[in-house]
């Protein structure tokens, strides 16, 4: 993993047409990538082939994201969801991940993730619940008391 000192308050951004696609076997190691996802994380196949797919986990990103994709992918569902990753030279990139698993001849083998780029609307979304979860207080805003006569 990355020492968080080296992380660059730099979005990278790619264009709509770009697919950035993973698979993994079922501890999470690299299996694949393909070009475009190299080209924005900014490695090389053989660097990133081998490795957790954590190598791109962005400190932001909740664990708790992670926790319900792993359980998800546990019960042979896909997932979708928000993902901010990490560039290897520290800046960060935005993805609208579509998680699904591999079967090979009925049982699960591994997983495939395909990433597209996200929308500026769902981008706001996401880093606004990463950064107050629902499930957290809201320390910008009072509670909801009732009307005292």
């Amino acid at each position: 993993m990355h020492n968080d000192k080296s992380l660059k308050n730099e979005e990278v951004y790619f264009d709509e047409s770009q697919e950035l696609v993973s698979t993994t076997d079922l501890k999470g190691v690299i299996t694949y990538v393909n070009q475009e996802f190299c080209s924005v994380a900014g490695y090389s196949a053989q660097e990133l082939i081998g490795q957790h797919h954590n190598i791109v986990r962005h400190p932001d990103m909740p664990k708790a994201a992670f926790k319900e994709m792993r359980a998800t992918l546990k019960q042979e569902h896909s997932w979708r969801g928000m993902v901010k990753n990490r560039c290897k030279d520290g800046r960060y990139y935005w993805v609208d991940a579509f998680v699904t698993p591999i079967f090979e001849h009925n049982r699960l083998v591994g997983y495939q993730s395909v990433r597209t780029k996200a929308s500026s609307q769902l981008k706001q979304r996401a880093h606004a619940l990463h950064h107050n979860p629902p499930n957290t207080p809201n320390t910008h805003h009072k509670p909801n008391t009732p009307n005292t006569p």
